[in-house]
């Protein structure tokens, strides 16, 4: 229930929501001056929301530094949290994947540099998916053909959000007698990051952090990013939008 309530009340605050809501009343209220000062609003704000420029700088500003492989100690377990697996296409003989896919892929090369000496997948499903695949089996499979043995793969196929992501990692290396003396690297989108260590550490589980799938880039002053309207931009606030939202839910609930 409480998955289904955070995603209505995240669409609700999204910012494509709030801009049709202030054009709809606009053009609903439009004899009168707060019409259009509503309608006007939305326009301002969809702009805002589509500049290029001013998304990237904040998401930059959010996103932790990504941090250098070669300089990294070696772990005993690599934590990937799921969330990149397209499951609303199935088939069985490949895996399908959204942005994110560093998650995995960049876990594969810790893997194989030696950085990481097993890989924990934690995932299961989303809302509503069409393929009956779990997340975590999806990417474990794409991983064994990447290079990665079976026997260093640990699944847990159950949790639905971070905190679960958190609760049943936990449980699962506890029941491997894997957490006193391990050393673990958390390895989750950079926007993404706070929260996913937040909930591991309030689950009394420590891990250092390792974050892939950055959705900024390098500051770039020219007229393409200063200027021209882009739906890039609405989807960096978008996810910023969510995780700020998702942030502020897990601590009044007591999950950070």
């Amino acid at each position: 229930m409480f998955f289904y309530l955070a995603q209505f009340l995240t669409f609700l605050a999204m910012p494509l929501t709030i801009v049709l809501v202030l054009i709809s009343l606009g053009f609903i209220l439009r004899k009168r001056r707060l019409g259009n000062y509503l309608t006007l609003t939305g326009i301002l704000l969809l702009l805002f929301f589509t500049n290029k420029f001013i998304s990237n700088a904040t998401m930059n500003a959010w996103e932790p530094e990504f941090k250098s492989i070669t300089d990294l100690p070696v772990y005993d377990l690599g934590i990937v949290l799921t969330g990149v697996t397209n499951l609303d296409k199935t088939a069985h003989d490949r895996t399908f994947f959204d942005k994110g896919a560093d998650r995995a892929t960049h876990a594969i090369q810790l893997y194989q540099m030696g950085k990481i000496k097993k890989i924990l997948i934690t995932g299961g499903q989303g809302l509503n998916p069409a393929n009956s695949n779990t997340e975590a089996k999806l990417l474990a499979d794409f991983m064994v053909i990447a290079g990665v043995a079976e026997h260093d793969i640990i699944i847990e196929d159950k949790a639905v959000n971070t905190r679960q992501n958190a609760l049943f990692t936990l449980e699962k290396l506890q029941s491997k007698s894997m957490r006193k003396k391990s050393r673990y690297l958390l390895i989750t989108s950079a926007f993404h990051m706070k929260r996913a260590k937040a909930c591991f550490d309030k689950v009394g589980l420590s891990t250092d952090t390792f974050p892939v799938d950055y959705y900024s880039s390098d500051v770039k002053f020219d007229f393409q990013n200063l200027v021209i309207p882009t739906p890039d931009g609405l989807i960096i606030w978008t996810k910023l939008f969510k995780e700020w939202i998702g942030l502020v839910v897990y601590k009044l609930v007591g999950y950070i």
